[in-house]
């Protein structure tokens, strides 16, 4: 936890997100909180969020205190929560209806919050909606919070439409300060705006020292690993495909976590393919029991593609979990994935979309203990480094401090 030493009173910070931990031991990403929490030491952190059946409209959770706003009733408050909202918009285009309602709710809520408390910064979590609701609702309300805004994935890579990139320019040209998960991130912006001094690469961390951690117990020579959404982009089918190519590893197992649109079709595959001995739908579990299938499996394998509307991963923080629970990688060659998986330094890189490529680089990994081994601890060494939550944090909290300072010594 950072920790401000000063006994004046915190600056507050008020976090726009689209996705936020729902109740405990919740199945979703929970970077916005771990965040969050982690500055909480250093600053008051608010944060409101789309609610949802089952949730609190307001709570306090790990120091953070969370408002939850209502735009539908109840039943039909799905627009958030199901592996984004972009995805789900295209994979449920009637849920457009509810968008303006939804957007309405998170401007007049955010109104609401800036005209109740004072707020030093607004962090806004993905460039569209949360960062165009934050631009707003600072005109709105006529404070002079500054805005962060951090770029995710999704929001930077898929939204290229003539209205959707004018938009994006005028979020960015009105924030202080904008950071993304990736260099690729970075560079997709470039083509969007002039990229300047404002802008900064500072990922979503992962906690290396407490949580995502080697057990010390021997591994699963023949235990394959994927964890994310069961979507296009994630490119599970190809995945099953390289395992039919596989055929000479009897007793492999390939353990799918997660779940998705592309369920039902991948279910199906595995029939078509006679792989249903082999691999393993375990569904959506709890963060916390995530470690335990990272520290027992051999690989981990991150086979994600670009999809036909240009979204692709914004960083990969599955593999920076694998890697720090010393869990060897094999993974797509994207650009984001770069920051990561280092190939034949810190993983192995293959062909994105290509069965083949992805079957001979695990055949490469499952015959050779002493190169995953060895990959394996210089991954773990690396994501410590350049992920681990107290450094990110501490990267977060001087940003905010800078802004924050650098209004007091100009007023």
């Amino acid at each position: 936890m950072v920790q401000r030493p000063s006994t004046a009173p915190l600056p507050r910070i008020l976090v726009l997100a689209s996705t936020y931990p729902r109740w405990p031991d919740d199945t979703l990403p929970p970077f916005v909180h771990e965040l969050a929490r982690r500055l909480t030491g250093a600053f008051a952190i608010h944060v409101l969020a789309p609610h949802c059946a089952g949730a609190a409209v307001h709570e306090r959770l790990d120091g953070v205190e969370v408002h939850r706003f209502r735009y539908l009733p109840r039943r039909f408050e799905t627009l958030a929560y199901t592996g984004g909202m972009l995805p789900g918009l295209r994979r449920r285009p009637w849920r457009l209806l509810g968008l303006p309602v939804f957007l309405l709710a998170q401007l007049i809520a955010s109104v609401r919050l800036l005209r109740r408390y004072r707020f030093e910064v607004i962090h806004a979590h993905w460039l569209l909606p949360q960062g165009l609701i934050a631009v707003m609702a600072k005109r709105l309300c006529g404070t002079r919070p500054h805005i962060v805004c951090t770029g995710h994935g999704a929001d930077v890579f898929a939204l290229n439409g003539g209205f959707s990139r004018w938009l994006k320019r005028r979020v960015l040209a009105d924030c202080d300060a904008v950071t993304v998960a990736s260099h690729a991130m970075l560079d997709a912006l470039r083509h969007v705006v002039a990229v300047d001094s404002r802008y900064a690469v500072l990922p979503m961390g992962v906690d290396t020292q407490q949580r995502f951690m080697p057990a010390g117990s021997p591994r699963d020579p023949k235990a394959l690993l994927f964890v994310g959404r069961l979507a296009e982009k994630k490119g599970v089918k190809f995945l099953l495909d390289a395992l039919v190519l596989l055929g000479r590893h009897p007793g492999l197992k390939l353990r799918l976590i997660g779940t998705g649109p592309a369920e039902a079709g991948l279910r199906e595959r595995v029939k078509r393919l006679g792989l249903d001995a082999t691999v393993e739908f375990l569904g959506s579990l709890p963060n916390r029991e995530l470690p335990h299938w990272y520290q027992t499996a051999s690989i981990l394998v991150f086979p994600s593609i670009v999809t036909a509307y240009g979204d692709q991963e914004g960083l990969g923080l599955v593999a920076v979990e694998a890697l720090a629970c010393g869990c060897a990688v094999v993974a797509s060659d994207l650009p984001a994935i770069r920051d990561v998986v280092r190939h034949e330094r810190t993983g192995l890189l293959v062909k994105p979309g290509d069965a083949e490529a992805l079957a001979a680089g695990l055949t490469r990994l499952l015959g050779d203990g002493a190169m995953r081994d060895r990959l394996a601890a210089a991954g773990r060494q690396f994501v410590t480094e350049h992920f681990d939550w107290t450094h990110i944090a501490n990267r977060y909290a001087a940003l905010f401090h800078r802004l924050i300072d650098g209004a007091a010594t100009a007023s």
